[in-house]
């Protein structure tokens, strides 16, 4: 597809792109209230399961905007999206938190900003 937008990710032995369209942009503000309370949601998810739970609906929505694109442009060879049970059952925690990278990757891809880290500034750790 578009290497500029996407990033990619296998899940259950098959490689799926994660894009950030403006239908997923628009998914992601009505579920967070804007892409960059995302990032923030994700960090303070109150347990594992909350933060494993919008993981995995974050990598269904954005790869099924590859399958949705292709299904488009191909209406004769449409392709079954993912379901959240799916992403579920073919990965392990390991994967999923390891698709984190991959999921930021995309979303800076299809913003296009370029954000500088901040080198251990907001690093510390209390308690």
């Amino acid at each position: 597809m578009d290497n500029e937008r996407s990033a990619k990710i296998n899940i259950g032995g098959q490689e799926y792109e994660l894009i950030l369209t403006t239908k997923a942009t628009k998914e992601i503000a009505g579920r967070y209230g804007g892409l960059e309370n995302l990032g923030e949601k994700l960090m303070k998810s109150e347990n594992f399961e909350m933060a494993l739970d919008e993981i995995v609906w974050l990598i269904t929505l954005m790869a099924n905007q590859s399958l949705l694109i292709h299904n488009l442009r191909n209406p004769d060879n449409k392709k079954l999206l993912l379901t959240q049970e799916e992403v579920e059952l073919l990965t392990s925690p390991l994967e999923l938190a390891t698709y984190k990278n991959a999921l930021t990757e995309a979303m800076f891809k299809g913003t296009k900003r370029n954000v500088e880290s901040e080198d251990g500034s907001k690093n510390v750790q209390t308690g």
